[in-house]
């Protein structure tokens, strides 16, 4: 009796016809079932170990921000990329943020932007532009109001990242 293993590797190679058998003589079947039976025999129940089981994702914990009534916020005029990490750490920490890039060359300012904008979208906030080099980075738990817009008739007048509707 050929190996079925092989069997299958001869039909997908092409070299064997899927699903013609050949005949068993009662002596191979009886051989077979033997060698089943011994092999059935020889298993012995494993015991059940508890293992330590590896999630597929890895769980990144995260800084809960505490939902308190907004006491502060801050501004912050860089002259400098450097100065990125005091906008971020202040971010993160449930702070609103604006940006006055007035004092900062285009170059450089692009880049705190562009820094600004990932980390809003990382902590889940909003940035909005207040004035042509003036930005308003607001967490997840604060709400900006512009009036001016509320008596426009809510109007969309765009933001940072979305244009204004013609």
């Amino acid at each position: 009796m050929p190996n079925n293993a092989f069997k299958k590797a001869a039909v997908y190679l092409g070299l064997a016809e899927q699903g013609v058998e050949e005949p068993q003589t009662d002596k191979q079947r009886a051989t077979a079932d033997n060698a089943a039976a011994e092999t059935q025999a020889l298993v012995e129940p494993q015991q059940r170990l508890g293992a330590v089981v590896t999630p597929l994702q890895r769980v990144t914990p995260t800084r809960v921000v505490k939902q308190q009534p907004m006491s502060e916020i801050l501004t912050v005029h860089p002259r400098s990329y450097s100065e990125a990490p005091q906008i971020a750490e202040n971010f993160r920490d449930g702070v609103p943020v604006i940006l006055n890039l007035a004092q900062m060359n285009d170059s450089d300012a692009r880049r705190i932007i562009d820094f600004a904008g990932g980390l809003v979208m990382g902590l889940n906030g909003h940035i909005e532009r207040v004035t042509g080099k003036v930005f308003l980075l607001t967490p997840e738990h604060v709400a900006v109001s512009d009036i001016a817009e509320e008596e426009a008739g809510n109007q969309d007048s765009g933001s940072f990242f979305v244009a204004p509707r013609q």
